[in-house]
């Protein structure tokens, strides 16, 4: 069908695909500094159970795939952008998986595209990295037509349902976020189930601590991250019934749909939400059909893209059920701002401490709008497409994913480069230290790559 289409400006005539080198920089959450509050300190996660990887999230690999960046461009010229979670086998998939549904095809037709590249992989996909494969190329996709129609995304979508947004704040520091303005603080749990009793009482005592800091009436909200389980949570919740805790997230299990049933039993008047992990209108008809959630928190650059959001956003309206993004930046402040459940967003705070306001996706766009004093309105958003522009300094952190797709053949190795080993085996001599950066030393290898080919 795509190469029927006429060839008109919104034909679809090249898509490209880039790694984002080092850290700091892109659509990876967690791919930043050592020391980051988001990495290194106390949060308990599914992998908490084991001792060795308690330290810091990286010990079990949360930053494995790192940032990327899609261009898609349009027979005018116009180009599209957008970044996301995926790194090397994102790349991977936008080329040789999804751009054949790309090639030709006209840019609006959005659901088709996402209907086709959802079903084509739906044998290895339906959830996971392919989803957010597939949600980077949307975001793209409606960045291009928002640049082509001169208009911003939001506007696209519905126009807005309100003037302003306000946001609460996740980071370590409640007292933090509510000196920057923010309605509310969300904080990570530390400790898991596998820590016992010991680990129960010091949770209920961060937790009161955090309470004491902003007094009894400033919102706070825990971030389980999925790693308690239905017995645990029905008691954590029980002991912290007096600190006046606003909503529990990410409890249990993405898959746990029962479990969520049975700590709302327990608890029927306390907030609980989910939804940061979970994929497609198929996953979250699950979430909300049962009325056991509060709120659901679709992550736009994970569940589909924002075609994909505006399907589950009308699904959870249909249960007056509010929907609040995860984190995104601006792919998610357009969101919110067109549709009528969804009361407001969150703000990931990206420094080191938590207590500064700095941009989601760190130096790779100029322009990312970032709540000020707690809030935006539309005016911070009024730009065509999603309003981001690539600052010219973060093109040198882009590595052209052509490298992965047709490398450079290196020079055989010659004995003087390979080392026998204790039993004897020989084993190139050169190694590389483990870094919380997937990507970090790709660009020396390209570079290795290309003088060895020469």
């Amino acid at each position: 069908m795509g190469s029927a289409i006429a060839n008109n400006k919104f034909t679809i005539k090249a898509i490209r695909s880039y790694i984002i080198g080092g850290v700091g920089s892109g659509g990876d959450y967690h791919n930043v500094k050592g020391g980051h509050w988001l990495i290194d300190s106390d949060i308990s996660t599914p992998c908490s159970r084991w001792e060795q990887y308690r330290k810091s999230r990286t010990s079990w690999g949360i930053n494995v795939l790192g940032s990327f960046l899609v261009e898609i461009e349009s027979a005018d010229g116009t180009v599209g952008i957008a970044t996301g979670f995926g790194g090397p086998p994102g790349c991977w998939l936008v080329h040789q998986h999804f751009e054949r549904f790309l090639i030709g095809a006209d840019a609006r037709n959005t659901n088709l595209l996402f209907e086709q590249m959802y079903r084509a992989s739906m044998f290895y996909g339906r959830k996971g990295l392919p989803v957010a494969v597939i949600s980077v190329i949307d975001l793209a996709l409606w960045d291009l037509l928002g640049k082509i129609r001169d208009e911003p995304v939001y506007r696209l979508i519905g126009g807005a349902t309100k003037e302003r947004v306000d946001f609460y704040c996740t980071g370590p520091e409640p007292p933090a976020a509510r000196d920057m303005g923010f309605w509310g603080a969300k904080v990570p749990l530390p400790f898991c189930p596998d820590e016992g009793h010991v680990g129960l009482k010091k949770n209920v005592e961060f937790l009161r601590k955090h309470r004491e800091s902003v007094g009894p009436d400033f919102p706070i909200m825990v971030d389980c991250y999925m790693s308690l389980n239905v017995t645990y949570t029905i008691e954590l919740v029980k002991a912290c019934e007096d600190l006046n805790i606003n909503w529990w997230e990410e409890c249990l299990s993405p898959d746990d749909t029962d479990g969520f049933a049975q700590i709302k039993r327990a608890h029927p008047t306390v907030k609980f939400t989910t939804g940061e992990h979970e994929y497609s209108r198929f996953g979250f008809r699950k979430l909300v059909e049962g009325r056991n959630l509060d709120i659901i928190q679709p992550d736009v650059m994970w569940l589909g893209g924002l075609t994909e959001l505006l399907k589950v956003a009308a699904l959870a309206a249909a249960y007056d059920i509010p929907v609040v993004p995860h984190a995104s930046g601006p792919y998610s402040y357009h969101f919110v701002f067109s549709q009528p459940n969804t009361p407001f967003q969150e703000y990931l705070a990206n420094s080191p401490d938590g207590k500064s306001v700095l941009p989601v996706f760190g130096d790779l766009f100029i322009d990312e709008p970032i709540p000020t004093k707690g809030y935006l309105t539309t005016a911070d958003i009024d730009k065509p497409g999603f309003g981001l522009t690539l600052n010219p300094a973060a093109r040198s952190k882009l590595i052209p994913s052509n490298y992965l797709l047709n490398p450079p053949v290196p020079k055989p190795l010659t004995p003087a480069a390979v080392a026998p080993t204790e039993n004897g085996t020989a084993t190139q001599t050169e190694s590389s230290e483990k870094t919380n950066g997937i990507v970090d030393n790709l660009t020396a290898k390209v570079e290795e790559l290309t003088t060895g080919s020469s």
